[in-house]
């Protein structure tokens, strides 16, 4: 495949091309979603094919092709020469490309020890029983159990006029368990539970991430909201979990500090390196390769799809803007700085810059220390979607929480709404705890320029917040489950 993209390089060079990345995705993508008893989906798609990001007099066009001989490559390729040369008198933003040294020979695998894609299906399906199994002797009068798993492998090959040559495998594993119960008034309640990331079948063995793990959780946690109350409305302390933490660094902060809003100055935050925009405990980064862990499953993503190496970027330090996420296209016109952010969802779009692991920073807090020194107010769990605009306001609907009184846990909260502008809140976080989870997944994802669900990863510490507000509208078809 490396020698058919070379050659279909040369031929557009040829023909006037300044400068081509050439991209072969092949992924394949296994779904089973199992319903009240019944397997409602189960599904196994490949998607293969190749797409050139073609350059002239610093404007791209880009095409694609489902057909992989050297005939089709080359017309697709010559097509995105053609886009680029129609676009070229009319763009306002130019990427001249300086030349790097190639990468070559670079070859990664995945380093697991039990890959899902090897298995059987039967192994899979044994799962889902195993989690729906755990949830019914748990639970309280279900009215609906929605048991997923989700599956990506693949590989993608990378090369450019450059003569870059790298070759790795993407891989994505996620299980996960929905209950939803009824309350006496006959109001439905749900909770979910679940794993994911660039992790092998090993990693559902660790101590609360096996499915029997996933399938109680859930239904303890949907039988407690039974007879929880509803979260007050008004603003209060704060206590935010793991999960809820990394929602709020990838979708209220994180694509703020994406290169294409920052160049085109749509980002309240383009021109404002260096400057103070949280409080000193308020640390931001973005990674491709984040070592796993038992409560840290990361996806995996070593080079961009331009075939840069992935970078750690701080974006915010101890409350200061030090970074922003780039591509090749927008690094000339940002900070200048090469970070790896250049994604793609499959071949047929071109990349755009996009976050990789994003997550707040531990701090030394331990989680009974962080509700003590929270006092009274609401500790905040998971997040089952929100939305976010462009000036940094928020809203997430909580999974779940906790009315805390005195640093205790005093009663469970169902319906809790935060609401405010990610630049108070960071400005607000009072401390974190050490402990660092995080997750990546199958099912949601990031979405952005039509390209969903792009897996990413997001988590990182509890915060402690010293206020934020609670209720507000809700316009629920705009969630999505992270």
């Amino acid at each position: 495949m490396f020698d058919k993209l070379q050659s279909t390089i040369e031929s557009v060079e040829k023909i006037g091309a300044d400068f081509v990345d050439a991209r072969y995705d092949e992924l394949l993508l296994r779904t089973i979603i199992k319903e009240n008893g019944i397997i409602r989906e189960c599904k196994t798609m490949k998607r293969a094919g190749v797409g050139f990001n073609v350059f002239y007099q610093g404007t791209a066009g880009y095409a694609f092709s489902a057909v992989l001989s050297r005939d089709a490559m080359e017309e697709a390729a010559k097509s995105a020469l053609g886009i680029a040369k129609s676009s070229a008198h009319v763009a306002l933003i130019k990427a001249d490309h300086e030349r790097l040294e190639p990468i070559r020979n670079i070859r990664i695998k995945p380093n697991i020890l039990e890959p899902a894609w090897l298995v059987e299906m039967d192994e899979r399906l044994d799962i889902l029983d195993t989690m729906e199994s755990s949830a019914n002797d748990h639970g309280k009068d279900i009215s609906s159990l929605v048991l997923m798993y989700g599956e990506i492998s693949g590989t993608k090959i990378l090369t450019n006029s450059e003569g870059t040559e790298i070759h790795w495998d993407p891989y994505v594993l996620d299980i996960r368990a929905s209950v939803t119960s009824k309350t006496r008034s006959g109001d439905l309640v749900t909770a979910t539970d679940g794993a994911g990331g660039s992790v092998g079948l090993e990693f559902f063995k660790n101590d609360g991430k096996t499915p029997v793990d996933f399938g109680k959780n859930a239904a303890l946690w949907a039988k407690e909201k039974i007879d929880a109350k509803a979260a007050p409305a008004g603003e209060f302390r704060a206590l935010t979990d793991n999960g809820l933490s990394g929602v709020l660094a990838h979708e209220s902060f994180g694509h703020l500090t994406e290169g294409d809003f920052i160049i085109t100055k749509s980002s309240p935050i383009h021109d404002r390196i260096g400057e103070k925009l949280g409080s000193e405990h308020a640390t931001i980064i973005d990674e491709g390769v984040v070592e796993v862990s038992n409560k840290i499953s990361p996806y995996f993503l070593p080079y961009d799809d331009e075939g840069i190496k992935s970078q750690k970027v701080t974006l915010l330090e101890n409350g200061v803007l030090t970074g922003y996420l780039n591509s090749r296209v927008t690094s000339p016109h940002s900070n200048g700085v090469l970070t790896g952010n250049a994604r793609a969802i499959n071949y047929t779009f071109a990349p755009i810059p996009r976050m990789k692991n994003t997550y707040f920073e531990a701090g030394d807090l331990t989680e009974e220390e962080a509700l003590e020194q929270l006092g009274t107010g609401i500790y905040a769990i998971k997040t089952a979607g929100g939305q976010v605009d462009f000036s940094g306001t928020f809203l997430f609907k909580s999974v779940r929480g906790y009315w805390v009184e005195n640093g205790e846990k005093q009663y469970p909260l169902k319906d809790v709404t935060l609401t405010g502008e990610i630049l108070d809140f960071l400005n607000s976080v009072e401390g974190a705890t050490s402990d660092m989870e995080m997750f990546s997944g199958y099912f949601g994802g990031c979405g952005k320029g039509n390209q969903f669900p792009l897996p990413v990863g997001i988590g990182g510490p509890k915060l402690l917040i010293s206020k934020v507000r609670f209720g507000g509208e809700i316009d629920k078809s705009q969630f999505r489950e992270y």
